[in-house]
């Protein structure tokens, strides 16, 4: 049975790694083929900074919940949201829908002064 000192010694090698104890998860939905919204992705480490990565490009919109990760983590890529979570998800939602439409407004006007 491993103890502390394994996690610790892991966490140490993340660390050296440039990687620290990351955690994400992403949610997609599309209102034409899902009744609720998805776990598109999920991961630790490397894979998390890639999953962030690959959001900043795209321009899409990320809140840091380490609660909600956990518990979007413990579901497979694929799955759809369960109920007990509609309300928090929608929150979520919410305020990805507010910070895109605040980006689009904000790209347009430096498009607008550029111009």
């Amino acid at each position: 049975m491993p103890d502390g000192r394994d996690s610790q010694r892991a966490r140490r090698l993340r660390e050296r790694d440039g990687v620290p104890d990351l955690e994400v998860a992403a949610l997609g939905y599309d209102g034409a083929e899902d009744h609720a919204p998805k776990v598109i992705a999920h991961g630790r480490g490397h894979t998390a900074r890639r999953i962030l990565e690959l959001a900043e490009q795209h321009d899409l919109p990320v809140t840091k919940d380490p609660t909600l990760v956990s518990i979007l983590g413990a579901l497979d890529v694929g799955a759809e949201i369960p109920p007990d979570l509609y309300g928090v998800i929608a929150e979520v939602l919410a305020w990805a829908y507010h910070a895109d439409k605040a980006a689009g407004d904000t790209r347009a006007e430096a498009a607008r002064r550029a111009a």
